[in-house]
């Protein structure tokens, strides 16, 4: 073939000379910018996997420093709890001291007033100035709120962890199914009448400790009682007279013994160490004859789930709402018995996971440890210990104001306890899990997207090899058609 108005050798050789230089031009952009895919031309399919991947690493990324803001909010938090716990233990020492009474002058006492004083008025200054980036941490401000609270009917509600979801509120409902029972014993004086018709001693023990009684002949009931119940915050144990109908035994005077407190821990025993009369101690109850006497926890619901109760005291920790309460020993303690309340708001949201949804969140309250929230309801509060408080050592109120000290003592390490544990289980485990997953991630995105510079520089080797030999050949091809002329000379 001799033609030459339309060259296909050149034609073919441009066509692959085309090809293998876009091919070498991909190679040496690959391997200039380190990436497999800069476009979506490069792979579409690549592309949409590798742009998804990326988002869960930003949003990966983005948790592991929200988890590491939030450990540092906890561990601000829990720094000045431990302040709070030493000053705490610092007044109990002073209130021990003070109880010495018969060793000190009363100036002495005063200056450890003075102390104690000093030491509530630090509490609450830490509680009111203990902030990160100028939120407030210890005051109440990262507390939940709540409405509908009835403070006849439950006392000391903590609510510690809500999950609010897309709901505005989250309700609680609270019904006792049984009734909290203290541990109880009934003594009857059978052909006695109201006084001992022989000396007696008795053994009475409760959870704090024994105490043995000595009674002589013709003790009455009250005067035993009232011996009784003088000892009973060593006992724990507490005294009535009463007037029981025992079964067919008519109306008798009598002594009713029972715990302090509620509870499948409190526990009330009566033994008669010698002497005529206390031939039966009965439980009222069934009336059988028995010596010792436990008490009952209560049954109670909250939203229909069974709450963990020890005495009168309740503790929730549902799937969405984490709360400890003390129910009231008159109107929430007897079966059928309900009280409402609802939380609107509050609490420290922490973002915790990659995607935000409430299943990737904690919200977690923290109480105000400031001096009338130190304590509770039934023993008292840290202000009240305090100069002019009912239970001050100048006043003398020694015990009480110890076990003031020894709740909020109790309160602080719960709250400190609770802080640590989220830190700990919640914070410290969802930064290490997320780390892995970032670690995964990225490799897989890399897989995707990134060069492979091994076998680019082999497809770039191998392209400019073909760009040679192209070029080479289209230069034949260009020149063949000259070999016509030959004909023409």
């Amino acid at each position: 073939m001799s033609r030459i108005y339309t060259n296909t050798n050149s034609i073919a050789a441009q066509t692959a000379l085309r090809s293998n230089q876009m091919d070498l031009n991909t190679r040496l952009a690959r391997l200039s910018s380190g990436l497999r895919i800069k476009a979506g031309k490069d792979d579409p399919a690549g592309l949409i996997a590798s742009e998804t991947l990326r988002s869960e690493m930003a949003g990966i990324q983005q948790a592991i420093s929200n988890s590491q803001r939030a450990s540092s909010v906890i561990s601000t938090a829990e720094g000045a709890l431990n302040e709070v716990s030493a000053l705490l233990l610092d007044i109990k020492s002073l209130i021990n001291n003070s109880a010495n009474e018969g060793g000190l002058a009363p100036e002495e006492i005063e200056a450890n007033q003075d102390q104690i004083d000093s030491a509530i008025a630090s509490i609450d200054r830490i509680a009111n100035s203990t902030q990160f980036e100028g939120v407030k941490l210890l005051d109440g401000n990262m507390d939940f709120v709540t409405t509908g609270v009835d403070g006849t009917q439950i006392a000391d509600l903590k609510i510690n962890e809500v999950r609010f979801g897309t709901a505005a509120s989250v309700a609680a409902t609270i019904e006792t199914q049984t009734a909290a029972e203290k541990g109880t014993l009934l003594w009857s004086a059978t052909g006695a009448g109201a006084t001992l018709a022989a000396a007696t001693t008795i053994e009475v023990k409760g959870n704090k400790g024994v105490e043995v009684f000595s009674f002589g002949t013709g003790t009455t009931t009250a005067e035993m009682v009232t011996a009784i119940n003088q000892a009973r915050d060593v006992t724990g144990v507490s005294a009535a007279a009463v007037a029981t109908e025992i079964k067919g035994a008519g109306t008798n005077a009598g002594i009713n013994f029972s715990s302090t407190d509620f509870g499948a821990k409190q526990f009330v025993s009566v033994e008669k160490v010698n002497g005529a009369a206390f031939s039966t101690v009965l439980n009222v109850a069934g009336y059988a004859a028995a010596t010792r006497d436990a008490g009952v926890d209560a049954v109670v619901t909250v939203n229909g789930v069974t709450a963990v109760a020890e005495g009168l005291n309740i503790k929730v920790g549902g799937p969405t709402l984490w709360f400890e309460a003390k129910l009231d020993a008159t109107n929430m303690n007897t079966a059928n018995d309900s009280t409402t309340f609802t939380v609107t708001g509050g609490g420290a949201l922490f973002q915790l996971g990659q995607d935000v949804n409430a299943q990737q969140q904690s919200i977690v309250g923290i109480q105000s440890v400031a001096a009338h929230r130190l304590g509770n309801a039934a023993e008292g509060y840290l202000r009240d210990i305090k100069t002019g408080g009912s239970e001050s050592v100048i006043a003398g109120n020694y015990q009480d104001a110890s076990e003031i000290i020894d709740a909020a003592i109790a309160q602080v390490a719960t709250m400190r306890g609770r802080l640590g544990a989220f830190q700990k289980n919640t914070l410290d485990t969802t930064m290490n899990s997320l780390n892995v997953a970032l670690e995964n991630v990225t490799a897989s995105e890399s897989a995707i997207r990134d060069a492979d510079f091994a076998k680019e520089t082999a497809a770039l080797t191998r392209a400019q090899i073909l760009v040679q030999a192209g070029t080479s050949v289209l230069s034949i091809a260009n020149s063949s058609p000259q070999n016509v002329l030959a004909l023409l000379g």
